[in-house]
């Protein structure tokens, strides 16, 4: 049964109508363990699951189980690198924005840079590939719009891939793709995004779109383009560097395909960031390849974007050992 409101109702399907995709895919695999839910706040996203003596809240995929340390570690993307790296484990180069000359030197030394604000989440205020003094203080400026300090970080090439960790055991692996659009020969660029993120929101039920700001500009105009531009039919065009789902980005999964090693890495970081349920963003040469670095991790993976990877099941199951089948 669940409850909403200390109230129960005879199915979940009322007290999840708010509640984004991961929270409904957890609360429909506890309701058919037996377990009660209460809904506690639904645009905010948290719910209680109990059982017997055991009650848990959660937000999403963030539960009682995951510290308040262990959070903050992920929070900080500059803790988290400096514990993986202390781990042994692989990570770009990194070091925090200060003074126009100092970020222009690293630039220079590395010929590109990601820019990220230390802390954010969905992808928020990245920039990837820049590679000029001039969008490299811009890039900074909408960085430190989300949060300071601001972070440089060297560029890796390879495909975007989440991995979905859950008792420090790998659940599922996604590789994500930055956000495209294909010309037509009628419509302009900015048209095809509208037309393109309005099919992302449909398909991932408002998770997933691409925003038309400064850096979709930066990347369509580094490209050779300009969003009042009309692309040519059957023309390909990346209009945004991140591949977060948020941001536009589709995902791919890949779990079968995963070589051991990569497994390996992301449990090995679930471990030193001492979290129970987190995704291990990398860039990877090949899913099929050991190479990787690691970029992050998030404290709060999705988890609906993994189906049909049980991600859901063994979610519960950390919870609620008794119950697993």
């Amino acid at each position: 049964m669940t409850q909403q409101n200390g109230q129960h109702t005879r199915a979940p399907a009322t007290a999840r109508a708010d509640l984004d995709p991961s929270s409904r895919l957890i609360i429909e695999e506890a309701a058919r363990r037996g377990i009660e839910v209460q809904i506690l706040a639904p645009r905010g996203e948290y719910f209680r699951l109990r059982l017997g003596a055991r009650s848990i809240t959660c937000r999403e995929s963030l539960s009682e189980l995951t510290t308040a340390v262990a959070l903050s570690r992920c929070d900080d993307k500059r803790t988290t690198a400096r514990i993986l790296r202390e781990a042994g484990l692989s990570v770009p180069e990194q070091v925090e924005a200060h003074d126009r000359t100092t970020n222009e030197t690293f630039l220079r030394e590395l010929g590109a840079v990601v820019v990220k604000p230390a802390r954010g989440e969905q992808g928020r205020g990245i920039s990837v590939g820049i590679s000029t003094p001039e969008a490299l203080h811009a890039a900074v400026e909408r960085a430190a719009e989300v949060s300071t300090p601001v972070l440089l970080e060297e560029v890796v090439s390879g495909d975007d891939l989440r991995i979905i960790v859950i008792d420090h055991q790998l659940v599922a692996a996604a590789v994500r793709c930055p956000p495209r659009v294909q010309g037509d020969g009628q419509h302009s660029i900015e048209a095809l995004i509208e037309q393109q993120s309005k099919r992302r929101q449909a398909e991932t039920q408002g998770e997933s779109k691409i925003p038309l700001d400064d850096e979709t500009r930066r990347c369509v105009r580094e490209a050779g383009y300009a969003l009042g531009d009309v692309l040519p039919a059957g023309k390909s065009l990346k209009v945004r560097g991140a591949a977060n789902l948020h941001q536009g980005g589709t995902i791919h999964d890949v779990t079968a395909e995963l070589h051991p090693t990569l497994a390996e890495v992301a449990c090995r970081a679930s471990r030193a960031l001492d979290i129970p349920v987190v995704g291990i963003d990398l860039i990877v040469r090949s899913v099929r390849e050991p190479d990787y670095w690691i970029l992050e991790a998030n404290e709060r993976p999705g988890l609906a974007n993994h189906e049909p990877q049980p991600t859901a099941a063994r979610f519960v199951d950390l919870l609620f050992p008794e119950t697993r089948h």
